[in-house]
């Protein structure tokens, strides 16, 4: 039996090039960076390389880095340490109802503080247009929060089109590029961001890292108290080799990226197309061109997600049901329920996020073992209709 990942939207293995150059942060360069001795400075000048090796990526400078715990903590610093920050110039803040959690959470959190949130509605592929970012701002908006790839279903929103309607009207702009890192230009000035958020593991770094790039004259408040590291954002004696290891990986991700996109990219059409040849009623979710290269969401009618996954991981084939962070809920994805999608289809997702390492032969194995799955789910169902006709 084959071992096929194809959930690389929720995580990535990191890269033996990435592993071996955070290694010696282990053990033989383990000093405190905050420490005036030898062994401080020479962490001290890891974490610089590494900080100006981001800002490179990003199109910044330095100083307007600051490293994280991962996405979901710079989504949080980046909105919750904002609107906090700013709140004597409004308390109105807009995003969007396919947001992930870290950013739709943290807003609902804010709520209770005595903010107010328009969450804007999307279209049937998922994507806010810049004309209803315009018409929701008000006087009292500080902070626009949209995703630049959905996580879901991979649908990429028109960012620069987004933050210039902000831009015109005074108000900062922030996007959760998470799942955009390693895939899609992150170069702040051509987006016109001056928030956003990534996380390494989402690119072939390691787990629990990542960074909130934020513009000269951002204010924000901290949220994590007790020192000074990272410029007073964040407290906290800094995960030296987690921070070696997104920068290395943020490199060579960006390196390889035209080259990587553009064979996940056929990889990815040849499953849709099989996809939909194999298997009646699949219904492709999210824009069918303005997608992220390597991400494949379908519904797939009266089978339920769940047990998808448990018949594909029993064939070796990891995938996923929606997002990794909601997959362990029965709830129906907040995403496909936003655009549109009914609750009983939407409960028969299935993601498949390919990634540098897929190939042709995983595909192929995924198209042959996946329809036989679906028409014995469908035997079970009282909802298939007798007597249809299954394709496989």
């Amino acid at each position: 039996m084959r071992s096929v990942y194809l959930d690389h939207a929720a995580t990535t293995p990191v890269r033996p090039e990435v592993l071996e150059k955070m290694l010696p942060y282990f053990s033989e360069y383990f000093g405190n960076p905050s420490s005036i001795y030898k062994w401080g400075r020479e962490t001290r000048a890891a974490i610089d390389e590494a900080r100006e090796i981001v800002a490179a990526q990003l199109g910044c400078t330095p100083a307007e880095i600051v490293f994280t715990g991962g996405g979901s903590e710079a989504d949080n610093l980046a909105i919750q340490g904002f609107a906090l920050a700013n709140q004597s110039k409004g308390k109105h803040l807009i995003t969007t109802a396919v947001e992930h959690h870290a950013v739709i959470d943290t807003a609902k959190y804010l709520e209770k503080l005595g903010f107010t949130v328009t969450y804007l509605p999307v279209d049937e592929y998922g994507l806010v247009s810049p004309a209803q970012l315009e018409q929701a701002l008000r006087p009292d908006t500080i902070l626009v929060s949209v995703m630049y790839a959905n996580n879901e279903v991979g649908t990429i929103m028109p960012i620069p089109e987004l933050a210039q309607v902000c831009q015109k009207a005074g108000v900062a702009f922030h996007t959760d590029a998470v799942q955009a890192g390693g895939v899609l230009d992150l170069n702040v000035e051509k987006l016109g961001v001056n928030m956003l958020s990534l996380s390494a593991h989402k690119f072939y770094g390691p787990k629990g890292v990542g960074l909130l790039y934020h513009r000269k004259g951002t204010r924000l408040d901290s949220l994590i108290h007790g020192g000074g590291q990272e410029r007073g954002h964040r407290a906290g004696t800094e995960n030296i080799a987690g921070i070696v290891g997104l920068a290395t990986a943020l490199e060579l991700a960006n390196q390889e990226r035209e080259e990587t996109n553009q064979r996940v990219k056929g990889l990815r059409d040849q499953l849709i197309l099989g996809l939909k040849d194999r298997i009646s009623e699949v219904k492709l979710n999210g824009h069918p061109t303005q997608r992220l290269p390597n991400n494949v969401n379908v519904s797939i009618r009266y089978v339920e997600g769940e047990s998808l996954l448990l018949n594909l991981d029993m064939q070796g084939i990891a995938a996923s049901s929606g997002s990794a962070c909601t997959s362990g809920s029965l709830a129906a994805s907040h995403v496909l329920l936003a655009m549109g999608i009914p609750h009983e289809i939407a409960h028969g997702s299935l993601r498949l996020t390919l990634g540098r390492e897929s190939t042709a032969a995983d595909i192929q194995y995924l198209l042959e073992v996946l329809p036989p799955i679906v028409d014995k789910l469908r035997a079970m169902s009282p909802l298939f209709p007798e007597g249809e006709e299954k394709d496989v």
